[in-house]
């Protein structure tokens, strides 16, 4: 039996949700380019076309942006319970907790996707109340007459936001949807595979995704660039950093062998972002580091992923670092159950091997002649 760690290269379902060019950096939602999506498109649409399979027509959009609106209000006594305990725990272990809650009202019987519209809508509700508590502010109403994007920023700030601070959190909301058979994709669907119910596989893929190999490393990449502080510390951090045998944070990844097409399209929003908002030297560092990073490790495949510029974006637009991840599962969490439901209709129980290399016979020893 052949041993394959981290189950590299082996693949557990078939999909057209989701399609990676490791080795040309590109990526596709249901075979549109993400590229396309970002310019074209919003996070309403592609969560449309990831749930549904199809762009939707103008009527479709309309009535599904409606029911998602409709959706966000979180019960009166999860807000309790975020106020109660956001000031100190670990925001992924918050959201995490208040998606576990919400199961506990739905029955587990229904509709897959009806569920995860639900869920989708509400975690970003979830997720401005915990940085809202954390910073001992009072929580905002969602507005029905927003967009997803926009309205996150709302509840997060409490006043309307500028459109290059919708857009860029409608994009960065989009390029997050859906990256195939990550770590928390495949913890939903080894929860799903037991047929338990749509809830405990999002708390699955939270649980994942908190870890900072994972969905943790966009808060890194940015306290990474503060860190460094100047533009003149760049070179040496970097070449201290890889020496020491650390990693680069927000570089490499385990399927693209050139740069993230994500990475590419957030450095322009990071760019613009940071412009806006007094934040050129911290875009500055940051673009230094990938130029000495390329430099150095680009010849072992080794590039800026989506974490690299994702993280600035997010302190750009206002959220506080150890919030990202919980950003990043408001997004993926449509990718989640996308391929939950997709591997339900042809369901295997997920059960792998593990190779033995322990004794085998081992005599008993009674406990008093040990």
């Amino acid at each position: 039996m052949e041993l394959k760690k981290g189950l590299e290269d082996v693949a557990i379902k078939e999909t057209s949700i989701t399609f990676i060019d490791g080795e040309l950096g590109r990526l596709y939602y249901r075979g549109y380019s993400v590229y396309d999506l970002a310019s074209f498109s919003n996070f309403e649409e592609v969560a449309y076309l990831i749930w549904y399979g199809k762009l939707p027509t103008r009527k479709e959009l309309e009535d599904f942006r409606k029911l998602m609106a409709e959706e966000r209000k979180v019960p009166d006594h999860i807000s309790s319970f975020v106020r109660q305990v956001s000031r100190n725990a670990n925001p992924m272990d918050v959201l995490r907790t208040a998606v576990s809650m919400m199961g506990l009202e739905d029955s587990r019987d229904g509709d897959t996707i009806q569920k995860a519209i639900k869920i989708t809508s509400k975690m970003p509700t979830i997720v401005a109340q915990i940085q809202r508590t954390r910073r001992g502010q009072d929580l905002v109403e969602p507005d029905p007459n927003l967009s997803h994007a926009e309205n996150f920023l709302f509840m997060l700030h409490g006043e309307k936001p500028s459109s290059t601070d919708v857009r860029s959190m409608d994009v960065s909301l989009t390029l997050h949807v859906d990256h195939e058979m990550n770590a928390s994709t495949f913890a939903c669907l080894v929860v799903a595979s037991t047929l338990s119910d749509i809830y405990s596989s999002v708390v699955a893929g939270i649980s994942a995704l908190k870890g900072p190999l994972h969905g943790g490393a966009n808060s890194e990449a940015l306290k990474q660039f503060l860190e460094i502080g100047s533009p003149d510390n760049v070179e040496k951090y970097v070449l201290s950093r890889l020496s020491s045998g650390q990693r680069l944070m927000g570089f490499g990844h385990r399927v693209y062998k050139t740069m993230d097409p994500r990475a590419k399209i957030l450095r322009e929003y990071a760019k613009q972002l940071s412009t806006e908002k007094g934040l050129g030297e911290l875009f500055e560092i940051a673009q230094r580091v990938e130029e000495i990073g390329i430099k150095i490790l680009g010849n072992r495949g080794i590039y800026p992923n989506v974490d690299f510029y994702s993280g600035l974006v997010f302190y750009a637009l206002g959220f506080d670092p150890d919030v990202f991840p919980t950003i990043f599962a408001s997004a993926r969490v449509v990718g989640w159950t996308a391929h939950v439901d997709e591997y339900l209709k042809d369901n295997k129980l997920i059960r792998p091997k593990a190779i033995y290399v322990g004794d085998l016979g081992r005599r008993y020893v009674p406990i008093d002649e040990r």
